[in-house]
């Protein structure tokens, strides 16, 4: 939806093809911290006005550990911050102005299928109220996600995956309670990791490190709850506990898949690349490749140069390797790996001891968090 936002403000047609129906998007909890160069994209479609109203401007993040409470303080080493905001709230701005702009989207397109992207007339079919139909087009972008027909579409011998799977995943309980701290607060604890997060100014969001071989029915709420509370330490007595609304598992994968064009296909966001969730990247790496792929896009189109489509791969994949470094970094400090033995608790100590007595390694984490620049 982003790319056929700035695609059309560049003058370039295009026809975005859902699967699911706009309700069941905007209705699924997903991601929910934008990073600046987002933020700004937003305000440059004019898309932002109910972002202004409602979302959580976060001027720095919080660590805890047995060391105490380190808060990075992103506005002082950056000058910028990050914004907590849904991206189901997203999905609506991008909607919404959508039907006002007249951009083409097809809602509940079933067995959707590129065709013939290793020529020069790529085509994609899809089914819909029983009828099949197709569009003739000059190129497809993959934004439908890890498991979309886009990636498969491309021979296996064209590719080079990357791949890790984490020995653990992310119990997580969304509830209508105030969050603990006005910033997100992440937790190394000898239990194991917790995130204390937000998606409102009384909507939290709360996770905790737990096997994969765990079901979320052998955590109630209680133990859920206290859980959670003793992984925070002091800062847990902030924690208003409450019905979950929501409760989630997620296990956690590292994934890039190289290189992100194939003929006439292009693959953008989920569909090229995954990131644990720890650095708050998915979304944002999305956005960012699509800033890449307009640019190129409009470049194409306007002097009939292929150099930026050529060059796109490599550049999204400079920027997705950083954040995958960063969600790699960031969860090997955070989080208990099984067979971890003393001496790897305490490097993790003293890598946040680092942290709080250095401004340069601040400086770093401050600048990857925020968000690398997009371009």
């Amino acid at each position: 939806m982003f790319l056929a936002h700035l695609l059309r403000e560049a003058g370039v047609d295009a026809v975005v093809l859902e699967q699911r129906s706009r309700a069941y998007v905007e209705g699924r909890v997903r991601a929910g911290v934008l990073e600046d160069g987002t933020v700004q994209l937003m305000a440059r479609l004019g898309l932002a006005e109910r972002l202004g109203r409602e979302g959580l401007v976060h001027r720095g993040v919080n660590l805890a550990s047995e060391n105490g409470l380190l808060r990075i303080d992103f506005a002082a080493l950056t000058g910028r911050g990050i914004t907590v905001y849904g991206q189901q709230e997203v999905m609506k701005d991008l909607f919404d102005a959508a039907e006002a702009r007249g951009l083409e989207v097809v809602f509940e397109a079933a067995e959707v299928a590129p065709h013939a992207i290793d020529g020069d007339a790529p085509f994609v079919t899809w089914r819909k109220g029983g009828a099949e139909h197709r569009l003739d087009c000059d190129f497809v972008v993959g934004c439908d996600g890890s498991h979309g027909v886009s990636r498969a579409a491309i021979p296996p011998a064209a590719l080079t995956v990357y791949e890790r799977n984490y020995p653990f995943g992310w119990l997580g309980v969304l509830a209508d309670v105030p969050p603990a701290g006005p910033e997100l607060i992440y937790c190394n604890h000898a239990r194991g990791f917790a995130l204390a997060s937000m998606r409102s100014a009384t909507r939290s969001r709360y996770y905790v490190q737990c096997g994969l071989d765990e079901s979320p029915d052998a955590w109630p709420e209680a133990r859920f709850w206290d859980e959670l509370t003793l992984r925070m330490g002091p800062a847990g007595a902030g924690v208003t506990r409450g019905a979950a609304v929501e409760t989630t598992f997620a296990p956690l994968r590292s994934f890039v898949a190289e290189p992100m064009r194939f003929g006439r296909l292009l693959l953008a966001g989920d569909a090229a690349h995954i990131v644990p969730p720890t650095g708050a990247k998915g979304l944002n790496l999305a956005v960012a490749d699509v800033v890449l792929l307009a640019e190129a896009l409009t470049e194409h189109y306007a002097g009939r140069s292929g150099a930026g489509l050529d060059a796109y791969s490599s550049r999204a994949l400079a920027r997705v390797w950083k954040a995958e470094r960063f969600s790699w970094q960031l969860t090997r400090l955070t989080h208990r790996f099984p067979g971890d033995d003393p001496i790897e608790r305490k490097l993790q100590l003293a890598e946040l001891d680092y942290l709080a007595t250095s401004q340069a390694a601040q400086t770093a984490f401050a600048e990857n968090y925020v968000g690398l620049p997009q371009t």
